[in-house]
């Protein structure tokens, strides 16, 4: 290593939300990560991790998943081992989106939404999704590797209006895009 920053080695990202009142549909937020080639940090991801999926080289999985919000404290919960990915990597962007059959739901229609990161026991950012009520997928965290190959944390909520397929295609673009 050549500097003296130890940067950001293992993240866990977790959301969670109460289930719909009795009679609504379920609410279903599915947490979503993708990674960006060096060559290219503001294109197409490489790949993209979501429900059913983990990454190529197993560095970013999904270790929980709800479709409901009726699980014990963390309902989803997504591991990226950062400090395993590959050098071609320079950028993993992390976000929620929520599912929108059998009815349109932004994050004002989720019961008690929470995001968290964390690194080991060191809580990296919380946020309640109150800066982006009217989205229905948002950002909550981006990893950028540094010139000497260690990665850091630029937090910070942003939301979109598009569905889970649009949201994969667009959560990686530039901010002002």
């Amino acid at each position: 290593m050549s500097g003296l920053n130890k940067g950001i080695h293992k993240v866990e990202l977790a959301v969670k939300w109460d289930p719909s009142p009795a009679g609504q549909p379920p609410t279903d937020l599915d947490l979503v990560a993708a990674a960006y080639p060096a060559t290219d940090p503001y294109g197409d991801p490489d790949y993209v991790v979501h429900f059913d999926s983990r990454s190529p080289d197993g560095t970013i999985s999904l270790n929980r998943d709800s479709l409901d919000g009726r699980g014990f404290g963390w309902d989803e919960v997504m591991t990226l081992e950062l400090h395993r990915l590959d050098r071609r990597y320079a950028r993993v962007v992390a976000g929620v989106v929520i599912q929108q059959r059998p009815a349109r739901r932004t994050f004002a229609g989720v019961l008690n939404p929470a995001v968290r990161l964390r690194e080991g026991y060191t809580v990296l950012a919380e946020d309640d999704f109150g800066r982006v009520l009217g989205a229905t997928a948002a950002t909550v965290a981006e990893f950028v590797r540094d010139a000497d190959g260690e990665w850091t944390f630029r937090p910070g909520i942003r939301g979109y209006d598009t569905d889970p397929a649009g949201f994969a295609r667009v959560m990686g673009a530039p901010h002002g895009s």
